[in-house]
């Protein structure tokens, strides 16, 4: 098996965060600003919520004794709340307290040193659930989304997490209005193309304002340019170097 040479990003969430790999997605989007310097690993599953998103982190991420035979997540996005907010009786449902706890904790899994998975070089995004259009997605409720989407920035708040606010961005791009929505979403719950575009810029907003030092434009690439190889002894320029390197 050939080893991974990159650190990376990884994407965390339902299927919003699994169709960021759709044309013109958030994940595209990322993968393209760090070709090169970090890979980008979507982790998103359709249709799941909190209370299962716990069991699968444990699994995808390494314990603190197995960090060093894997590449280092520079940067976890964590992207819930739109099943959790599925009103009941829809096996989706998770109360809204009790969704806000499973966000603190899934930060606190990688965040706190007591964790088994703690990792320190981590950065997290917490991302909000977009508003919901429930004039093509009938059998939601537009303000239980609103609260749960209020309960992201809470759990922001008391972890010290920087959010990205994806329902206020896309309900203040609709002017306010519901119906307005379904320009940037594709059926009333997930998004299409122009309402990816808004998640892309609010977490490179993030990215530039709070941890500038994994901004791809400050990053190195991992193999030196072409126009920077040895010609006469290849493999003597040909080695990898780490792509955090400030390089102001």
């Amino acid at each position: 098996m050939a080893a991974n040479t990159q650190d990376v990003i990884m994407l965390f969430g339902d299927s919003l965060t699994q169709g960021g790999w759709e044309p013109l997605g958030f994940a595209q989007r990322l993968a393209s600003a760090y070709v090169r310097k970090l890979d980008v690993i979507n982790r998103g599953l359709s249709g799941y919520q909190t209370d299962w998103a716990i069991p699968v982190l444990e699994q995808i991420i390494a314990k603190q004794h197995e960090q060093h035979h894997v590449p280092t997540v520079q940067l976890l996005t964590i992207w819930y709340g739109a099943n959790d907010a599925a009103p009941l009786p829809s096996p989706q449902h998770v109360p809204r307290d009790q969704f806000k706890a499973n966000l603190i904790h899934l930060v606190d899994m990688v965040k706190s040193p007591t964790s088994a998975y703690y990792s320190p070089h981590t950065r997290i995004i917490l991302i909000t659930p977009p508003p919901v259009n429930t004039h093509q997605w009938p059998g939601r409720d537009f303000d239980q989304t609103r609260l749960y989407a209020e309960a992201v920035k809470e759990a922001g708040h008391q972890t010290g997490v920087p959010i990205a606010d994806v329902w206020t961005e896309i309900w203040e791009a609709a002017g306010r209005d519901e119906r307005a929505c379904e320009e940037f979403l594709s059926d009333g719950l997930h998004l299409n193309a122009a309402g990816y575009e808004i998640v892309f810029n609010s977490i490179m907003k993030i990215v530039a304002d709070k941890y500038p030092e994994i901004h791809h434009e400050k990053l190195q690439t991992i193999f030196v340019p072409w126009s920077e190889v040895n010609v006469d002894d290849p493999r003597s320029s040909l080695a990898k170097r780490p792509t955090i390197v400030w390089l102001g």
